[in-house]
């Protein structure tokens, strides 16, 4: 039976008037799919027994639901989201003193093929639907006014998967997010990151989302980029750049690279040269990220002498650094470890 929430409000409209009931009917059904993010035709109370029943032999509602949670001793809470079909991908609720972030998923498992993180060795089963990133963002707004008495202050498109490679439905999930029709949250506080795909980067960009922008980059220099992050070989830092200017010069937002530094990979001053040197090329600031091991001995060793010569050699060239300390690393939950692993 198909998920009432693939049709848009028009066709909401077309629908409940070949039932003989007035358009305004489409209105309220969306209200509660996307504003309250209802799971269940039976609770739209506004609506008749009647009608709740016609609208139930014909759709039905799929709902995420948490297989398994896991609290950090930080704080961090790592819901394991059982999908309708029985597939797995895992959100993430970040707490500070100032804000909640929610870490969500945009595919189970990941197209590409990064190194360095978990979900790359897990195979891509397919992308999620517009109504199951939703459904990751509503239920990480509730976590937060339960655990921490305050909504959801940010976004985070990190978790597992490429957004850019589940495009459609993510640019459409963001709107349900942002809508006053949806949940009415504010774009600027959303962040979409990307392993760096020129043209989905310059199609985003046209869509005035108002979204900020963030590309894991860790390496400027293209062969240590190409050996570590083997896909983008088809993507060269050039034509990346050409895009991230298209970006900035359409929606005004500075560029966020992220960037992790691992010991005899891309912790000598050659590095560091290649990275200012990109971030001069277009307005951005650069988050150093503690790199979380996932079990490859190649990227176990962070460099903390080498994180600090960066902090110091890209604030004397006059580009805005902030080193974040990753959280939930005790339950595989920070940057790069989702993979997975709740239920094991």
């Amino acid at each position: 039976m198909k998920d009432i929430r693939t049709l848009s409000l028009d066709t909401l409209k077309d629908y409940f008037v070949t039932l003989g009931e007035k358009p305004f009917r489409a209105k309220q059904v969306y209200d509660w799919l996307w504003s309250k993010n209802l799971h269940s035709i039976d609770e739209m109370t506004n609506l008749s027994k009647e009608l709740r029943e016609k609208i139930a032999q014909e759709y039905t509602i799929n709902p995420i639901s948490v297989d398994q949670l896991q609290k950090s001793t930080d704080g961090t809470i790592k819901n394991g989201v059982k999908l309708h079909d029985g597939l797995m991908v895992e959100s993430v609720l970040i707490p500070t003193d100032s804000r909640t972030t929610a870490c969500v998923s945009s595919q189970v498992g990941c197209s590409l093929n990064c190194e360095f993180c978990a979900t790359a060795k897990l195979k891509r089963m397919r992308n999620l639907e517009v109504a199951e990133i939703v459904d990751q963002v509503a239920l990480i707004d509730k976590q937060s006014k339960m655990y921490f008495d305050r909504p959801l202050s940010n976004i985070v498109f990190m978790g597992m998967g490429e957004p850019m490679m589940n495009y459609k439905n993510v640019v459409e999930a963001i709107k349900k997010i942002t809508e006053p029709e949806g949940l009415g949250m504010a774009a600027r506080r959303i962040t979409v990151s990307t392993a760096g795909i020129p043209k989905m980067i310059k199609m985003l960009a046209d869509e005035e989302l108002r979204v900020k922008l963030a590309l894991s980059l860790h390496s400027a220099i293209e062969k240590t980029r190409n050996e570590i992050m083997p896909f983008s070989e088809k993507f060269p830092l050039t034509e990346i750049m050409e895009a991230l200017r298209y970006w900035y010069q359409k929606t005004g937002n500075i560029l966020t690279f992220e960037y992790c530094v691992w010991k005899g990979i891309n912790d000598d001053d050659a590095h560091i040269k290649a990275l200012i040197k990109y971030c001069r090329q277009v307005p951005s600031k650069v988050n150093l990220i503690q790199y979380n091991p996932i079990g490859e001995g190649k990227f176990d060793h962070r460099s903390i002498a080498a994180e600090e010569k960066y902090v110091r050699e890209l604030e004397k060239a006059g580009i805005t650094v902030l080193v974040r300390r990753s959280r939930g690393g005790d339950i595989d939950a920070a940057c790069g470890q989702l993979a997975n692993k709740s239920g094991e």
